[in-house]
């Protein structure tokens, strides 16, 4: 075993001060080839510092030699340092045979800087070189599909998939499906979808399908492959609340709550996952489990208005009007505004004797309901035990314009308008 061998199994193992070792005696006494090795040995591994200080050496040797400016590029952008990268790139002239694969660490690091024209005009001039050379049609694509330009990236990738070419590492089906997915072509995505898990079963393939078959209406499917996806990895946090969703769709409300119970267990932060645990749960007639849930979300967030709404109706179903105030007064006061919310805040308080806050709730939401037939009973009866007249008969006649048929309108703005 000689010491580049050597040098490596101390890497693999793990012991560190025994490469090092090697890595000095091979910088100092080793051959110009088994530095560069060396190199690509320690670039393999993850010790890219030290793979940099071997090809700046080499170099400086060589400073002609466009592969090395290539791979001390590949080791600089890795470690994000893209002005050194791009110094080293840019000397290397456009008759190097490493030339076009200059361009493609230049587009990777204009692109990864958000710079998406500078990025494809690299590509395109690499394209120009070698037109057929898949990596760079697949870079291109990636780059349309990075920048939403989806019926581009589809024309690289089916051209890709039809020449028969094969990306190292990369299920071609799979980005075409979710580029066709991104286009709202869900349908289409999900063709792709099943031919990209023909060629691998993973997670994320399966989660992209089960999306796709929801967009396109297909519950049924959509469940079934979310379900694959937790069979498959428990812990994909993301596959619980759409698997809910689908069950939801389905009909299938026991389901549907047992899927955000095991999305809870699985990450018990996900404020969403309480919320349509308690609106299912209530659903269902399970009002005290829906109660600790919706509580649980506004605990991990006090102004997450969905699940306060949920909350108070159900708080007011149950004329538990302090628990009502409880919980809607600190939001209100801290700025909300929502008109919903006022709403219950103010029949609460009108419950509760608090008649002026209730007063100005009704009010403050008036703009928002004033079409809104409920409303008005609840603001106009309430109007006439304060013995405010006059705005009493204004919601009455606005409550005679919407229902004209209703009597009780007639006579309640009647005795109104004689006293």
């Amino acid at each position: 075993m000689n010491r580049m061998e050597k040098c490596v199994q101390a890497l693999e193992t793990g012991n560190l001060k025994k490469a090092y070792e090697y890595i000095d005696k091979i910088e100092k006494y080793g051959s110009v080839d088994e530095q560069f090795v060396l190199a690509e040995q320690l670039t393999r591994y993850g010790f890219l510092e030290d793979a940099a200080k071997i090809y700046e050496k080499l170099r400086e040797l060589y400073p002609d030699e466009g592969e090395l400016a290539v791979l001390l590029a590949e080791c600089y952008a890795d470690l994000e340092k893209d002005e050194e990268a791009l110094l080293v790139l840019e000397a290397i002239p456009e008759d190097d045979p490493f030339y076009p694969r200059s361009l493609l660490i230049q587009a990777d690091i204009y692109q990864s800087e958000g710079l998406y024209e500078v990025s494809e005009r690299k590509l395109l001039e690499a394209e120009k070189i070698l037109p057929e050379d898949p990596v760079i049609q697949f870079a291109l694509a990636e780059l349309y599909a990075s920048m939403g330009r989806l019926a581009e990236a589809v024309y690289k990738y089916e051209q890709l998939i039809e020449k028969g070419e094969k990306i190292k590492g990369v299920n071609l089906y799979h980005r075409l499906a979710n580029c066709y997915s991104a286009a709202g072509e869900f349908e289409k995505a999900m063709s792709f979808y099943e031919k990209a898990l023909d060629e691998e079963l993973t997670a994320d393939i399966l989660f992209g399908f089960g999306f796709a078959a929801y967009q396109a209406g297909n519950y049924k499917t959509a469940a079934q492959k979310f379900s694959e996806v937790k069979e498959l990895d428990p812990d994909y946090e993301s596959v619980y609340l759409p698997l809910a969703q689908a069950y939801e769709k389905e009909g299938e409300l026991e389901k549907s709550l047992e899927a955000a119970r095991e999305g809870i267990a699985v990450n018990p932060y996900h404020k969403e996952l309480y919320y349509f645990a308690g609106r299912t749960a209530l659903k269902i007639g399970e009002k005290e489990e829906a109660e600790r849930h919706l509580k649980k979300a506004l605990e991990l967030d006090p102004h997450y208005l969905d699940a306060l709404l949920t909350l108070t109706k159900l708080l007011l179903d149950q004329e538990r009007y302090e628990e009502v105030v409880e919980a809607a007064e600190p939001v209100l006061v801290d700025g909300e505004e929502d008109p919903e919310l006022l709403w219950d805040y103010a029949i609460a308080c009108q419950k509760t004797e608090r008649y002026e806050d209730a007063l100005t709730s009704y009010r403050e939401a008036y703009n928002d309901f004033k079409e809104n037939e409920d409303f008005l009973q609840n603001y106009g009866f309430f109007l006439m035990e304060e013995g405010l007249t006059e705005e009493a008969i204004e919601i009455f006649k606005q409550l005679v314009k919407l229902d004209p048929s209703n009597p009780d309108y007639r006579d309640v703005l009647e005795r109104l308008e004689t006293n």
